[in-house]
């Protein structure tokens, strides 16, 4: 009973910090769906356009990854949260003025942009922020817990985000997304000012260029795993139009949907069996749903095909985060998240210029190929270290045995 209290004492208190994770994604969420269609059809401007303004975001988020980690390091989690947050708010500002100057395509597109740029580098900070913040008021052994339930928070986020978006810009347009961005971030913004920081570790920090070695192949294999959502979140809405089917923002609430489940179901499951052979398991599943995506036929189909997706997706990112986090010394894992992270940032910013060459090729369904072709290879990735790292432990074994005899 008393482990029972403690898991839950533990539950509230993490979740009282990936709460501003989710409003994070919350305004990521919004437009995410409404966007493509409003620079392609709206704005008049190419499908191309269209998912650079998608993908320009993690452009930024990429770039500022390791600033937000060393922030979140050398001045505390709390600070990369509140300035996370204030660029949040900003990019509804700048949404809101896009908004209001439509008729105006090519400077709405500017407001687009700035907007999106904004959102980014408020992803990477207060993202980061929150998921160290967690880390450092609930204690090491919760790692995997602390990032579980933050990817509750984004994709969750999005879930609601994505139909939301739609129905405020039905009703009242696109500056009513803006309006209530910047709305609730502000409040947020105001509680992340009230909380009581944690403590920053002193003591020696790895150079950034350790950190990239020793994370970049846990990295890689996340941004690859990570193509099927990407590919799924960008291009879906014009995938659904190219068939003429509705209900295009339901996918990503499914998408989002089964993926809650499926951490809430296995949230221990890391700590049971390993990341890597977590990850093994879901990388697998997640290439039989992008499969299915690649030749749905109707809307049922994909809808079925975005739930396995996102079920198999649910626990690749906290599986391999955890076997790279360990990688580093505790005082330098603010900057080992923002990078290991930044890599899923970069699968989003390739997906709009790889993943639209493709479509201009063969056709949106051929999005979802190429994201399966990564997936897979993502999978060849994790097997690989673990393979390693089974060998490593290996021969420390033997040479621990010697050292006895």
């Amino acid at each position: 009973m008393s482990t029972t209290a403690s898991e839950r004492l533990s539950s509230r208190r993490i979740i009282g910090y990936v709460y501003f994770t989710f409003v994070v994604y919350l305004a990521i969420g919004l437009p995410l769906a409404i966007l493509p269609t409003y620079v392609h059809f709206r704005l008049g401007f190419s499908a191309a356009l269209a998912g650079l303004v998608i993908s320009i975001q993690y452009i930024a988020t990429f770039l500022s990854r390791p600033w937000a980690g060393r922030i979140s390091d050398r001045s505390g989690a709390k600070v990369s949260v509140i300035w996370g947050l204030s660029m949040c708010a900003a990019s509804g500002a700048f949404l809101l003025l896009a908004a209001l100057l439509d008729h105006l395509p090519w400077i709405s597109m500017i407001a687009l942009l700035l907007s999106r740029l904004a959102l980014g580098v408020g992803e990477s900070l207060g993202s980061t922020g929150a998921t160290l913040w967690g880390i450092m008021a609930v204690g090491q052994e919760h790692t995997a817990k602390v990032i579980s339930y933050n990817g509750i928070c984004t994709y969750g986020a999005m879930a609601v985000g994505a139909p939301l978006g739609v129905l405020l810009e039905n009703h009242l347009g696109l500056s009513a997304i803006g309006f209530v961005t910047l709305a609730v971030l502000a409040v947020s913004l105001f509680m992340a000012m009230g909380k009581k920081p944690v403590p920053v570790v002193h003591g020696e920090h790895l150079p950034f260029r350790s950190v990239l070695g020793r994370v970049a192949p846990h990295g890689i294999a996340l941004a690859l795993g990570g193509l099927g959502y990407s590919v799924l979140a960008t291009f879906v809405t014009l995938f659904y139009v190219s068939r003429h089917w509705g209900g295009a923002a339901l996918c990503l609430t499914t998408f989002g949907a089964a993926f809650i489940v499926a951490r809430l179901l296995f949230i221990h499951a890391i700590g049971r069996w390993g990341g890597f052979p977590v990850a093994i398991v879901c990388l697998s599943v997640e290439s039989v749903g992008v499969a299915l995506l690649w030749q749905a036929r109707g809307p049922w189909m994909a809808l079925v095909a975005a739930a396995i997706t996102g079920f198999g997706f649910s626990l690749v990112f906290p599986a391999v985060g955890v076997e790279a986090v360990r990688n580093v010394p505790e005082q330098t894992r603010g900057t080992a998240l923002g990078v290991f992270t930044g890599f899923a940032d970069v699968s989003f910013f390739l997906v709009g210029p790889a993943a639209g060459a493709v479509i201009g090729w063969w056709g949106y369904a051929s999005a979802f190929l190429f994201a399966l072709v990564c997936v897979l290879l993502a999978l060849g990735i994790v097997w690989a270290l673990h393979r390693r790292d089974g060998v490593t432990e290996l021969q420390s074994g033997k040479v621990t045995k010697s050292m006895r005899v």
